[in-house]
């Protein structure tokens, strides 16, 4: 039996994509389908948005790619935008979230070295993703991804999700902590949030026991919470922040921040990148964060969210086959009673792209952060009416 080209890493849907406008996308065949999933957090400004268009295709007739040893002024631009938004002090450039997780680490562990602590750990959460390099996936709380990879990298500690007393447990009997990281909402767990004030009291018990406070943006960034960041909603600053998906549109990028000790950490020779930052991406990243801001679509993000959590639980919230209807800005989640991986190829069928993931039971949305009203309410009744006809519901509205 020969193998196929490509190495069996996704069970793929039966569908390819030729083209996409704002939230439609088009496949080979002309057919249309609401993303309601922006490619994962990715297209937060929605397909071949013009103001990005047009930065690759300007930066792509000017200069793609300039090594790391020298100045690349876009990337210098970027930097600067980033850091005044986030409140940090400085940034590295690189290719992807988990990239930009594993610069995390290295900073927690040398910022424990220059403490002394002979094996710096790290508190991670249980339900947690962080990436599928050897570092993050051993930070990341899911064991079936793990599996069949070991060894994994030591180092790492695991508490559940939005348990502080669990952290104030460890913070008393392990002196080799040096930083926690966390996501603000977790995203691939299921669309997890936090008690409001989740953040805060990690970022005392950070202070308490000078550990550094680093937030896995890589999904909540960007403004899919309804803010820049996620953690702009509990008015703190971490030590260090991570972000990747919707930084660049769909241009692989990932980016560093950190601020204070953490910010002077890294020197030249410590770390590195070969495409990291190159200039198209950073041209793309920054038409991406003008157009967030022009367009006040944080705000934007915000309003909407609320309005598609309110309608989805008006419509579902007393079945007996929905267990929770959870969301922050446009980050949308409908737990199920029972596994319901299905509902991705079902709704497929209708027109609408969404996944299923918390273990095939979280039906997740993640709607470019342009959508409008009208698109919400397609995707809110199409979605509804989707999850009723698989649980058995014979109840019409």
């Amino acid at each position: 039996m020969s193998l196929q080209p490509l190495m069996n890493t996704y069970n793929r849907l039966s569908v390819a994509f030729d083209y996409g406008k704002g939230v439609w996308i088009y496949d080979t065949d002309g057919h249309r389908y609401l993303d309601a999933l922006s490619g994962i957090a990715v297209t937060g400004l929605g397909h071949a948005h013009p103001a990005v268009t047009r930065a690759i295709a300007d930066q792509a007739g000017r200069l793609i790619h300039c090594s790391n040893l020298y100045t690349i002024p876009l990337q210098e631009q970027l930097a600067e935008k980033l850091t005044s938004i986030s409140g940090m002090d400085n940034a590295f450039f690189c290719n992807s979230g988990a990239e930009a997780n594993e610069a995390a680490i290295k900073l927690a562990r040398r910022y424990g070295h220059q403490k002394g602590i002979e094996v710096p750990t790290i508190i991670v959460m249980e339900n947690s993703f962080h990436g599928r390099t050897l570092a993050t996936l051993s930070a990341t709380g899911n064991r079936s991804a793990q599996a069949g990879f070991e060894p994994l990298v030591a180092g790492f500690v695991r508490v559940p999700y939005d348990d502080i007393e669990a952290v104030r447990q460890i913070a008393a009997k392990n002196t080799n902590i040096a930083a926690i990281l966390v996501e603000p909402v977790q995203g691939e767990g299921g669309v997890h949030i936090p008690a409001d004030n989740y953040l805060n009291q990690l970022r005392d018990i950070c202070d308490e026991n000078q550990w550094l406070l680093m937030l896995d943006e890589v999904q909540t960034g960007n403004g899919r919470t309804g803010r820049y960041f996620a953690y702009q909603h509990n008015d703190i600053l971490p030590d260090v922040v991570t972000t990747a998906k919707g930084l660049a549109n769909g241009v692989p990028i990932g980016a560093c921040l950190a601020r204070g000790e953490a910010a002077k950490l890294f020197t030249p020779g410590t770390h590195g990148t070969t495409y990291g930052g190159n200039p198209l991406a950073c041209a793309a990243a920054l038409a991406v964060i003008d157009t967030i801001s022009a367009d006040n679509l944080c705000q934007h993000a915000d309003v909407l969210g609320h309005y598609i959590v309110e309608q989805f639980r008006a419509k579902l919230g007393d079945a007996p086959y929905i267990r929770e209807i959870r969301g922050k800005g446009l980050m949308i989640g409908i737990e199920l009673t029972e596994a319901g991986s299905e509902l991705a190829v079902l709704a497929k069928v209708k027109g609408v792209l969404l996944n299923v993931t918390g273990g095939g039971r979280v039906v997740r949305m993640l709607p470019p952060l342009i959508m409008s009203q009208n698109e919400a309410d397609l995707m809110i009744n199409t979605v509804s009416q989707l999850i009723r006809v698989y649980a058995g519901d014979e109840r019409t509205e």
